[in-house]
């Protein structure tokens, strides 16, 4: 039995000390915080109760394989996993609007047809089968294997884009594909919110973003019962039942290192905790051999990813009761000065006061090279809503913002990593789950596979496989 430590609780952090536990290991985790989730927080006031992180959950089946694998009870036993459909309804700068069904491609084809215009359902199914190629090619090794010590062949752009122009241009971004293969504004703004919802800036991002609408689209959108807090709950849960340790409102100041490899950690008091692994869920993962440190200063870690974005979330209490032909997700697309939101209302007891209030989060993506006054972001966010919600102004009893200042306090570094991207150069990989120092490993957001719930997930999978098959570890199965 080895001495695990883990640096943090976020969501990758607690998948992999979960697993280690199950594999007969002694597992403490240390938080600087006072709970655990990392960016899945809750915000609660007058019994109102909004998700200032994630809203949703796609891929699933990453979190049923962590409690198939951590214990007797099956994901669906402990939270309530309910399919969002609509998968999000659409409204356009031209004021056009479209739902669009969960998991049906045919369903989504006819829909963009009736509300576009023949041929848009058509362009986009196609475009979908080019995304499912690249999907295909990069799942496996971008996903669910440790990453290569040679990453070159990540850094080629596997999605299959159609050529344009006389001189047969390569298509290098998102926005392109956009541009060049749904041949429609609307279209390509949909194709765009995939983008921006994950963190990408679509005129930056490689092509193979294509991936993410496919994903979502594919295996479907889901919503956990009482937010998605009560699956960082559950995640919590497990590890307490598998006997994993957790240290609350306890700083990691620095790696120990001894004999050429991590043998402990040393707290903010001075204690040094040995252990014979530890992992780090630290937001920006330590990436050179010789500095201790665990978390870099922002300048610095928008130099690690100068292509990330912050977001900024406003938290509506709303009076009256939510209409009956309300949507749980609904986009938004800018319109002049008025930014790409995204609109959640779940109809759920569990986030509002009573049958006649509303809970509504709305978000946007946000640059976070400059400072900027939140509040004026967050009054162009609350004029964009009012698209998606009836009589918004009038039945707003207060709203609380969280900007990037805020996810600068709570987890270290106000950008948000986004999931691992091929193509690009491999600028979007994110730093390998083993760090240049031996026994010490990366798990979370800024590791590999990436950002978001379920990269998140596989991540705590890669890490516990690495520490308990060692070398022989070929990825998640």
């Amino acid at each position: 039995m080895a001495r695990i430590v883990v640096i943090g609780a976020g969501m990758g952090a607690m998948a992999a000390a979960a697993r280690l536990a199950v594999a007969g290991h002694r597992v403490t985790v240390y938080e600087r915080g006072g709970t655990y989730g990392g960016a899945v927080r809750r915000f609660e006031r007058d019994g109102f109760a909004f998700d200032t992180g994630p809203g949703l959950l796609h891929l699933p089946a990453v979190y049923r394989d962590l409690f198939v694998k951590t214990g007797k009870e099956p994901l669906e036993d402990c939270v309530e996993l309910t399919q969002v459909d609509p998968a999000s309804r659409h409204v356009f700068a031209d004021g056009t609007r479209v739902d669009l069904p969960n998991a049906s491609r045919a369903g989504t084809v006819s829909a963009l047809d009736t509300a576009l215009g023949a041929g848009a359902g058509e362009r986009w199914g196609e475009f979908l089968v080019r995304a499912r190629e690249a999907w295909d090619r990069t799942r496996r090794p971008l996903l669910e294997e440790p990453q290569p010590q040679d990453t070159s062949a990540f850094g080629r752009e596997p999605y299959p884009a159609l050529k344009a122009g006389l001189l047969r241009r390569p298509t290098t971004t998102l926005a392109q594909v956009g541009a060049r293969e749904l041949r429609d504004p609307r279209l390509a703004a949909l194709l765009d919110a995939y983008a921006w919802s994950y963190g990408f800036d679509p005129a930056t991002a490689p092509a193979s973003a294509a991936v993410l609408p496919y994903m979502e689209q594919t295996f479907g959108t889901w919503y956990v019962a009482g937010g998605i807090r009560a699956l960082a709950d559950a995640v919590h849960e497990r590890c307490l039942k598998r006997r994993v340790e957790f240290v609350f409102d306890s700083s990691v100041e620095k790696v120990v290192e001894r004999d050429g490899r991590a043998a402990g950690v040393e707290l903010a008091g001075g204690e040094v905790v040995e252990a014979d692994h530890v992992v780090s869920g630290a937001p920006v993962p330590l990436h050179h051999h010789g500095d201790q440190r665990l978390l870099l200063d922002e300048e610095e870690a928008r130099t690690l990813a100068p292509d990330r974005t912050g977001r900024v979330t406003v938290c509506l209490a709303l009076r009256g009761a939510r209409e009956s032909e309300a949507v749980h997700r609904t986009v938004v697309h800018a319109e002049g000065d008025l930014p790409t939101v995204t609109v959640l209302r779940p109809d759920d007891p569990a986030m509002r006061p009573d049958d006649v209030h509303e809970s509504v989060t709305v978000t946007a993506t946000v640059s976070t090279a400059r400072a900027q006054d939140w509040q004026a972001v967050a009054g162009r966010m609350v004029t964009a809503a009012e698209s998606a919600v009836p009589g918004l102004r009038e039945r707003l009893l207060w709203q609380e913002v969280r900007s990037p200042d805020d996810t600068l306090r709570e987890t270290g570094v106000s950008v948000v990593p986004g999931p691992a991207l091929a193509g690009a150069g491999g600028r979007l990989l994110p730093a390998d789950n083993r760090s240049l120092l031996p026994g010490l490993y990366f798990a979370g957001g800024w590791a590999h596979p990436g950002g978001g719930l379920a990269h998140a997930g596989m991540s705590g999978a890669l890490v516990a496989g690495l520490i308990v098959e060692g070398a022989d570890f070929r990825g998640s199965r």
